[in-house]
C-alpha cells in the first residue's frame, strides 16, 4: 500500500531522531528540493526515493546544498533521485513558469505575495520589478491586475532568457516588458512607474536609491523586501526608509512572508513614498 506521508515511508528506514529532522521540501514543477542537516547527508537517495514513493507528481528529487548566493542569485543543487534534470514547468495561480533550478532563482514560497501585489494595483499603473527573475510576479500581475505596462529588470542573462520564454507562454507580451541589465542603469531608460517592487530582500536597502528614481516625480507605492527579527520585525526597515529616503513614507502594510532562522523573518513592507 502506498504510504501516506513521508515519515510513514522512511519509518523503518530512519530512526526517530532522524525522522525528527525531516521537514518539508519545496516543490517546483515536478521537482522537489531537499534541505537536509548534516547528519542526515549519508541518507539522501533512501529520502529521495521515498519522495517519489509518495508524491507520484514529483519526478526528480535535487538536494540543495548551499545557499542562494552570488550575484545572479543561485544556489548549489545535486540531484539525488528520479530524472537527472534541472528544467521543469511550475504552474501557479493559472500562470506557466519555464525555470531551470541551477540557473536562475524561483520560490513557490512566495505565491501568496505575488497574487497579494496583484489585488492591490490599480487601474492603468506603470510597475517596475527591479529584481524580475524569470518573471514570476511580472506575469502574474499582468494577468491578474489591471496594469498597463510591467516593466521587468533582471541581471542574469539565463533569468532573462526565461523571463522572455515565460512572457510569450502566458501571452502577456503586451503588457510585461523584460530588460536584461543592471536596474540602476536600466531605470533611466524607462517611463517612471507608480508602483516599485523589490524582492530581493538582500540588495533591497543597496537599491532603495534605484527605486527612488524609478518613481514618478509626485511619488509612488514601494514593495520593499527585508529581513527582520523579533521582537519587532519590521521597525528598523521601516526606520531605514524613513532615514534613507528623505521623503515622506507612510506605511500601508507589512507581512512576515517566511521563517529562514529561528525568529527570523523574509518580509515586505508596502509604503507609499512621496
Amino acid at each position: 500500500m502506498k504510504p501516506r506521508s513521508l515519515r510513514e515511508a522512511l519509518e523503518g528506514v530512519l530512526r526517530p531522531q532522524e525522522l525528527a529532522q525531516i521537514r518539508a521540501f519545496d516543490l517546483v514543477g515536478d521537482i522537489a528540493i531537499l534541505r537536509l542537516p548534516e547528519e542526515l547527508l549519508g541518507k539522501k537517495t533512501l529520502i529521495g526515493e521515498a519522495v517519489l514513493k509518495v508524491h507520484s507528481n514529483v519526478k526528480t528529487v535535487l538536494l540543495q546544498t548551499s545557499p542562494v548566493s552570488g550575484v545572479y542569485r543561485t544556489r548549489g543543487l545535486e540531484f539525488v533521485a528520479g530524472e537527472p534534470k534541472t528544467e521543469t514547468i511550475h504552474r501557479e495561480s493559472g500562470c506557466l513558469f519555464r525555470v531551470d533550478l541551477a540557473k536562475s532563482y524561483f520560490s513557490p514560497r512566495l505565491s501568496f505575495d505575488r497574487l497579494r501585489i496583484a489585488k492591490l494595483v490599480r487601474e492603468g499603473e506603470v510597475v517596475t520589478n527591479l529584481f524580475a527573475g524569470v518573471g514570476c510576479y511580472s506575469i502574474i500581475l499582468a494577468r491578474h491586475s489591471p496594469a498597463s505596462k510591467i516593466y521587468s529588470i533582471d541581471l542574469n542573462p539565463e533569468a532573462y532568457r526565461y523571463m522572455c520564454e515565460n512572457v510569450r507562454l502566458n501571452r502577456v507580451g503586451d503588457k510585461v516588458i523584460p530588460i536584461l541589465g543592471d536596474a540602476r542603469e536600466a531605470v533611466k531608460g524607462i517611463e517612471k512607474a507608480d508602483r516599485v517592487l523589490m524582492p530581493l530582500p538582500e540588495k533591497a536597502r543597496e537599491f532603495l536609491d534605484t527605486a527612488l528614481t524609478a518613481l514618478k516625480p509626485e511619488g509612488g507605492v514601494v514593495h520593499f523586501y527585508d529581513f527582520g527579527r523579533e521582537p519587532d520585525p519590521f521597525s528598523p526597515s521601516l526606520h531605514f526608509l524613513k532615514e534613507k529616503s528623505g521623503r515622506r513614507v507612510e506605511l500601508l502594510g507589512a507581512r512576515k512572508l517566511r521563517s529562514y532562522a529561528p525568529r527570523c523573518y523574509h518580509i515586505v513592507l508596502d509604503v507609499a513614498i512621496s
